[in-house]
């Protein structure tokens, strides 16, 4: 274990060393920055690789803190979406816990709880749509619990289905990337019609905040796009992205 991480810390310090090397020559080779294994050369602070992408994942953490601590004061217990709602955040948390170790020290472990964080969060987002859109959290009709069970085991088959492939198949980034636009597109369409739906119906601002947030999320996954350079050694497309999901995210508790 010592080795590997000893071969980490070089393999991700190759990049700014070089980078380095290019800025102290005369006259300095200011570009192109060039990607080194695969990552942009990144300025170490208090050890963390990439220190703006785990400050911003910290904030996404805090917005789901916050919104779990909401739901706990305004939603009564007795309310059936109640721990759909908590369960929702406590995803979250861990998604955006797995995020900052990853961001903090990237080696196999942390990639991997990073990867699988992500990709339960955005499952159990694709399900929660469904649990409240179509109200499966209620008793009755009397299908509504066997629907209800009938997701639920869907979804963590799938899940299941999906780590497994990663873990013992393939460790395949395109695939992994395909995946989760796809069921974060399904989710996405599911709140947007809905918000529409509702707010035709009643003409509440309100109603339509679902389909606004997810607007605006899809803005933010937008910068994923622009791979840059990160600007001065510590903010690049990736981390902006991180940022640009903490508002939305408040608001979804509001």
């Amino acid at each position: 274990m010592a080795i590997l991480s000893f071969l980490s810390i070089c393999a991700f310090s190759y990049g700014p060393v070089q980078q380095n090397r290019r800025l102290a020559r005369d006259p300095p080779m200011l570009n192109p920055v060039v990607q080194f294994h695969g990552k942009w050369p990144f300025r170490r602070i208090l050890g963390m690789q990439e220190p703006f992408s785990v400050l911003f994942s910290l904030l996404n953490l805090l917005a789901h803190w916050n919104g779990i601590g909401r739901i706990k004061e305004t939603v009564p217990a007795w309310h059936s979406l109640r721990p759909y709602y908590l369960t929702f955040g406590y995803c979250g948390l861990a998604c955006w816990t797995f995020s900052m170790l990853f961001h903090t020290r990237d080696f196999p472990l942390t990639e991997k709880l990073d990867y699988f964080g992500a990709g339960a969060n955005v499952m159990y987002g694709l399900y929660l749509a469904i649990i409240r859109i179509l109200r499966l959290d209620q008793g009755k009709p009397r299908y509504k619990p066997t629907l209800r069970r009938l997701t639920t085991t869907i979804c963590v088959l799938l899940y299941t289905m999906h780590v497994c492939y990663l873990s013992f198949w393939s460790w395949d980034y395109t695939y992994n990337m395909i995946a989760n636009v796809v069921v974060g597109a399904i989710q996405n369409i599911l709140w947007t019609g809905f918000s529409i739906v509702r707010y035709q119906k009643q003409g509440k601002v309100w109603m339509a905040w679902p389909g606004m947030i997810v607007v605006w999320i899809m803005l933010a996954m937008s910068l994923e796009l622009q791979d840059f350079p990160p600007w001065h050694g510590l903010i690049d497309a990736h981390s902006l992205w991180h940022l640009g999901t903490v508002i939305p995210t408040a608001w979804w508790y509001m």
